[in-house]
């Protein structure tokens, strides 16, 4: 029998008996995660916490430096908030895929001294070969991972290491040349990324995106290929984490008030996978919130801002591994209680023919209730049985007149 809609098969009939939640697990291939809607309740109950903890921390702010919160001190946080949240966002698409890109914090330091540089030629002069390499490395970082299907930390790692020697070429301090300056057009950044944290999250809600963005996530042996599918948007996924990064390197050093100085980069890696993990996206991949990462990147900037407003400084590093360990106990939790709820006939049970239930095929179906079983053994009968030694083929003699049998 073909269901064309929950409750309701293809020739138009009703299927009372069947309810509707687990028909639409039917189209659902368990080779790509279990059958179900991911459920979103988990995501919105941290995600008003992290709110709540950003409207502390920006009181916290107020009270210490308030010119922070107006002006240009606001228009400089409102960047600074752009930058971080692209870094996150580039970790956060990676981790979404099931392949997260480490180089994100190399590639984004890389940017940032070659804008430095190229500054003086103009914005759009130095941002095309900018965002034109970016693209092909994080293509050759894709083609690595999708091809020979191996895991997306190694491979990004590789090209993180490659990255950091390109940036070992520079010794000193790159002085930023050019006069873009990103605080002028902040309020318009800061609502173009805002938009795209937020309907990211909106759309990696929706079933079927977010099952299509997380078949790179292994199911059974992660050495198994996952299809042409999951290896497309995962190419997409690697190549786009790379060209974000690029763009946050930029705003970092038009946003900075110094030269930009050379280094590793790894330490951004850390802070942008630990935004993105306690935002609510989980490490194992598919998994994520909706405004998490948005609250999370401004949560942790205005963090830094009261910081340095209280004459205080913490290294990125210490940031970075506070935020990692709290944002694994956070995927601990994305997975326990987003996970979809069973309903219906319980996933994995076959059901027997005929019965009006949908069978999935992985196992026996269970015994009816006790109550319900036959007596263990048949009824006996009252009626005494004959005497086989008086039966009629016993008599030799023709029957008598008077013989009652």
């Amino acid at each position: 029998m073909a269901y064309d809609e929950p409750g309701r098969t293809a020739s138009g009939e009703s299927t009372p008996n069947v309810p509707a939640a687990v028909l639409e697990n039917v189209f659902d291939d368990p080779a790509h995660g279990e059958p179900g809607r991911d459920r979103v309740a988990v995501h919105l109950v941290w995600e008003t916490a992290l709110l709540v903890g950003l409207a502390v921390l920006t009181f916290l702010l107020w009270r210490a430096d308030a010119d922070a919160l107006r002006g240009a001190g606001l228009r400089t946080l409102l960047v600074d908030v752009v930058a971080l949240g692209l870094l996150a966002l580039a970790a956060g698409l990676s981790l979404r895929t099931g392949a997260v890109n480490l180089a994100v914090g190399p590639v984004a330091v890389a940017a940032a001294l070659h804008f430095a540089e190229q500054g003086d030629r103009g914005a759009p002069a130095a941002l095309v070969p900018l965002l034109v390499a970016a693209a092909v490395g994080g293509l050759a970082v894709a083609l690595v991972v999708v091809v020979l299907h191996v895991p997306g930390w190694a491979a990004s790692l590789a090209a993180a290491a490659g990255v950091v020697v390109w940036i070992e070429r520079r010794t000193a301090p790159v002085t930023v040349q050019g006069e873009y300056d990103p605080r002028r057009t902040a309020f318009y950044l800061f609502a173009g990324f805002a938009a795209a944290a937020a309907l990211g999250g909106i759309f990696g809600a929706i079933r079927a995106v977010r099952r299509l963005v997380g078949r790179f996530r292994p199911v059974s042996d992660p050495a198994r290929r996952r299809g042409a599918v999951a290896a497309v948007v995962t190419a997409l996924a690697l190549v786009g984490s790379t060209v974000l990064a690029a763009l946050a390197g930029v705003l970092i050093a038009a946003n900075g008030s110094g030269p930009v100085v050379p280094g590793a980069g790894l330490d951004w890696t850390v802070l942008a996978v630990g935004v993105a993990l306690l935002a609510g996206t989980s490490a194992y991949g598919r998994r994520g919130g909706i405004f998490g990462t948005l609250f999370t990147v401004g949560l942790v900037v205005v963090f830094l801002a009261w910081l340095a407003a209280e004459d205080r400084s913490v290294s990125r590093w210490a940031v970075g591994a506070v935020l990692l360990g709290a944002g694994l106990v956070v995927t601990r939790l994305v997975e326990a209680y987003g996970r979809p709820r069973r309903c219906g006939v319980e996933a994995g049970e076959r059901a027997p023919a005929g019965d009006g239930t949908i069978s999935t095929g992985w196992s026996l179906h269970r015994p009816g209730p006790a109550q319900n079983w036959p007596p263990a053994l048949p009824a006996q009968s009252t009626a005494t049985p004959p005497d086989p030694w008086e039966a009629p083929r016993w008599d030799a003699g023709p029957d008598r007149w008077d013989d009652d049998r």
